[in-house]
């Protein structure tokens, strides 16, 4: 639906029906990027329903819930992860333990933390009881980097079939957080997992082997890959990685 200038009205979900369907992705915003819709709550089934739908929640504390698709769309396919010869180098030396699921909560609260770039503080307190449920439920996953014992960096997102839903990273080392991803984006494709999806373009990301592709292509895969069953060994790296 449209208003008289051609934009489109943005819809509003209701939040005591968590199984209310998101509108058509085609509806989203192009200014600002892929705004869908507002409102509605964080519980497992609707956010759930919202990565099916290639769509992710993304607002700040005192904001309505805001719903996002954008178009085009960050992704990484597992095979064209890109590695270059110093982070490389970096994952030779061992320096970082990585492991997978062994402090979600420590992750989490990590990637919220005020940055500064001034990233991180989107993550709500409510979005960080809402992907903990996820977590709890075993939908959400937390991979980990470690150094001398300490959680030096790390990532979290949103596992679907074949499909991994990236949301959040942090380093408080120099590299961590790329190690981390690196490992695990690895372990991804032995697990026959065909697509990590980065919701949108940052130059970190690109670096590893990430490229945009057209939204309707990415619903596309999302359809083919998120029913298809993977291979993840109780979230425990194989023996040869991590």
């Amino acid at each position: 639906m449209s208003d008289e200038n051609g934009i489109n009205s943005l819809y509003w979900l209701n939040e005591y029906d968590e199984q209310a369907p998101f509108p058509p992705v085609e509806l989203a915003l192009q200014d600002p990027d892929g705004l869908l819709c507002f409102g509605g709550d964080l519980s497992t089934t609707r956010l759930l329903h919202a990565y099916r739908a290639g769509i992710f929640p993304w607002y700040s504390e005192g904001q309505p819930i805001m719903w996002w698709s954008p178009n085009p769309r960050l992704v990484l396919f597992p095979e064209q992860l890109k590695v270059s010869r110093s982070l490389r180098k970096t994952i030779n030396k061992k320096l970082f333990r990585v492991t997978i699921n062994m402090d979600f909560e420590g992750v989490i609260n990590a990637c919220a933390e005020p940055r500064s770039d001034g990233d991180g503080t989107w993550i709500t307190a409510d979005m960080l009881e809402a992907y903990s449920r996820l977590h709890r439920a075993g939908h959400a996953v937390s991979v980990e980097a470690w150094h001398e014992d300490k959680l030096v960096g790390g990532l979290y997102g949103i596992a679907m079939g074949q499909v991994f839903f990236g949301e959040s990273m942090f380093a408080r080392m120099t590299d961590a957080s790329k190690v981390a991803f690196v490992l695990f984006a690895q372990q991804l494709q032995q697990w026959d997992f065909k697509l990590i999806d980065c919701q949108v373009h940052t130059p970190h990301l690109c670096s590893l082997g990430a490229a945009e592709i057209p939204r309707e292509q990415f619903i596309d895969h999302l359809n083919h890959w998120c029913d298809m069953p993977a291979d993840n060994h109780f979230w425990r790296f194989d023996e040869s990685e991590g």
